[in-house]
């Protein structure tokens, strides 16, 4: 369908509080999208595909915030926008992957209205928020009548725009593990044009031991179906010295793991072509800092 400046009809409701918003989920369930910033959805209305009911948490003030403790890890509302978090000075300095993909999220304009929860939740394989927050390792936090309930990033993907959520949920809390010493990050992506979606997106998370990674977290966008974990290329660098052979071993690793396709972005070829370059750039990176 055509994009029309004219939106399909839709009942809009503004709770006032996340238990309101609940309320109203479980009466609606799938018959009803949850809209926070209003970038993806506002968007997806103008092709005219909306659910009858939407709920707009505009007014769920309570559901704005950054926190963080050296215990516990960082702790972002679902209505903290992309700005905020870029520009936190805790999410620059600890958590570098999660910052920069946050920074470099469209415009001034979105950046300033859309949240990282929005960007998880919709679950576009090219989400960029999305992966780094899956090399981070964060949980999401879902409310529903019955109570609140933590979902591993691990496990929220289920499908091309699809995740563990259910209908009568409500996405209120990111949480990110917090940091291990010489913990270092990074997120990388490319794109058309600077202010496109990505055509491949990669982020890492290192753990060193001198110039040893002992762990690491590796995911990358836009190469499948959903933005995914690349733990053969995470195996290799186990527990090994990071050399310039070692990344050139890691980097052909990638096109045995990702199933990319054919998009008005890019190609499936060049995608598997450029996976390699960009995680072992985005590696580079990480140990720069």
């Amino acid at each position: 369908m055509e994009n029309s400046r004219i939106l399909p009809e839709f009942d809009l409701l503004l709770p006032a509080s996340v238990a309101e918003a609940v309320k109203m989920l479980s009466v609606y369930k799938d018959k009803a999208s949850v809209m926070a910033g209003g970038t993806d959805i506002i968007v997806s209305a103008t092709q005219g595909f909306v659910s009858p009911y939407v709920i707009s948490m505009a007014k769920i003030k309570e559901l704005d915030y950054i926190t963080f403790d050296k215990a516990t890890g960082l702790r972002i509302g679902a209505m903290t926008t992309l700005q905020k978090i870029a520009d936190s000075p805790v999410v620059q300095k600890e958590y570098p992957a999660l910052c920069k993909s946050a920074a470099i999220n469209g415009t001034g304009q979105t950046r300033n209205m859309g949240t990282a929860v929005g960007n998880i939740m919709r679950a576009s394989p090219s989400g960029d928020c999305a992966c780094a927050v899956l090399a981070l390792g964060g949980t999401l936090v879902l409310q529903s009548a019955a109570g609140t309930r933590e979902v591993s990033v691990d496990e929220f993907f289920i499908g091309y725009k699809k995740t563990a959520r259910k209908p009568d949920e409500l996405a209120v809390e990111l949480k990110l593990p917090p940091p291990a010493t010489a913990s270092k990050s990074a997120f990388n992506r490319i794109t058309r044009t600077t202010l496109d979606l990505s055509k491949v997106n990669c982020a890492v998370s290192l753990q060193m031991k001198g110039e040893t990674c002992t762990q690491a977290r590796i995911a990358m966008g836009a190469v499948a179906p959903t933005t995914l974990r690349l733990k053969k290329s995470e195996e290799l660098l186990k527990g090994q010295k990071i050399t310039d052979e070692l990344l050139k071993k890691v980097a052909a690793s990638v096109a045995g793991q990702i199933v990319p396709i054919d998009d008005v972005r890019s190609t499936a070829e060049y995608r598997k072509d450029v996976s390699g370059v960009i995680l072992k750039r985005t590696i580079q990176t990480a140990l720069a800092q």
